[in-house]
């Protein structure tokens, strides 16, 4: 098997939410509204999703198509692995 693929891309997207998560801290600890505070939750959440589907989206394009089609059960294999992921982290 090869080596796995780098994610270092993912290194800015994840340094700016774990920004997005500092000014939430800020903000519970300032007492400030609910709905501001949720909004920026929103937004953490979905800039984690974003980084999620791109790394499976690499490990799809790589990991899977290092590994896959060499015979019936691997490919199983590797179907079982993808949908156990999206249902992990749905």
């Amino acid at each position: 098997m090869s080596e796995h693929p780098s994610h270092s891309e993912q290194l800015p997207r994840l340094n700016r939410a774990a920004g997005q998560i500092e000014g939430i801290k800020r903000m519970i600890g300032e007492g400030q509204y609910c709905v501001d505070i949720l909004t920026q939750l929103r937004a953490v959440r979905s800039a984690l999703k974003t980084i999620e589907l791109s790394v499976l989206e690499t490990h799809m394009k790589s990991c899977l198509t290092d590994r896959c089609c060499t015979g019936e059960k691997q490919r199983d294999d590797q179907i079982t692995e993808i949908m156990t992921l999206l249902k992990k982290y749905e």
